[in-house]
């Protein structure tokens, strides 16, 4: 059992294990949080008394919740495994953590080689940092932009696994495109998953407010669309383009009003990559099945 000293006014402490323990390891330097500093003075005083030179002690400046108040295993703590399932990447979580306490001038984005020769311990904030979520949605969208796709891509696996999709399905969509088709879209991992569901498998049901405002009434257009698509010789982003255009010069409609249908049919919502990247990684047949199911949507609310 761990030997507790009580202080004078009978309150526990473990100071001495503490020295001991830096004793057997041959602690030299010991970096903590600044709520230790009244432990750092009696342990020094210990180790003095045992003969022994006490190890150099730094504190830094607490790290606080978003009200400024001190984190604690009840209230806002958080281990790595909690920013892993929640969508965030080593890369963004890492840099994070070290502007919370750290500044080298303005930079905000650093690489781990960055971190390691640009680290000062002088250079350590003399103020208490509080967590800024937002900031951390910021860093992650950018290395979700940045990094190379196969290595998010490795990332977005485990969560599109927690929806019950596997990626590497026969005649799945390549999940590497995929990062890139969503990258502006997300800020986590999570966010990249649920917005990609649609690649994976048939939306159960449309966006109520978007099927009412794009699907209804747009038979002809839905209908016109496939026409259009199924003559095409190449399923190319290029080509699937002009067939769109081509469908909204025809109908003397502007593009959106052919576009914004078209999504809907095959995401079940208003918002997707651009139309034309979005159809290629459906793939040809996915796609039809899709508008022509949209098509037979609108005509029964047509004639309801």
């Amino acid at each position: 059992d761990d030997l507790i000293i009580a202080r004078g006014d009978g309150t526990p402490t473990y100071n001495f294990v503490v020295v001991v323990d830096d004793m057997d390891m041959e602690i030299t330097h010991v970096i903590r949080g600044d709520d230790h500093l009244n432990n750092s003075a009696r342990q020094s005083n210990i180790l003095k008394a045992l003969a022994v030179e006490p190890p150099v002690y730094a504190h830094v400046p607490m790290i606080l919740d978003e009200a400024g108040k001190k984190l604690s295993k009840r209230t806002g703590a958080a281990s790595v495994t909690d920013y892993r399932d929640a969508g965030y990447l080593p890369e963004a979580v890492i840099n994070y953590l070290v502007r919370l306490g750290w500044a080298n001038g303005d930079q905000e984005v650093f690489t781990l080689d960055e971190m390691i020769e640009y680290f000062d311990i002088a250079d350590i904030n003399h103020s208490a940092s509080s967590l800024n979520p937002s900031k951390l949605d910021w860093l992650n969208q950018h290395y979700m932009k940045t990094l190379p796709p196969a290595h998010v891509a490795r990332h977005l696996a485990g969560h599109l696994g927690a929806l019950g999709i596997d990626p590497g399905a026969e005649g799945a969509p390549d999940i590497e495109a995929i990062v890139e088709a969503q990258a502006e879209r997300s800020k986590t991992l999570v966010e990249m998953a649920e917005n990609s569901r649609f690649f994976y498998e048939m939306p159960a049901r449309y966006d109520e407010k978007a099927a009412r405002k794009h699907l209804a009434g747009a038979g002809p257009i839905l209908e016109a669309l496939v026409g259009a698509l199924e003559a095409l010789e190449h399923w190319r982003a290029e080509d699937i383009h002009q067939a769109v255009v081509g469908v909204a010069e025809e109908h003397e409609l502007k593009m959106g009003k052919v576009a914004q249908p078209l999504r809907v049919a095959v995401s079940g919502g208003p918002v997707s990559p651009p139309i034309d990247a979005t159809l290629v990684l459906l793939g040809r047949q996915t796609t039809l099945a899709r508008i022509n199911r949209a098509a037979e949507w609108a005509a029964a609310q047509d004639g309801a």
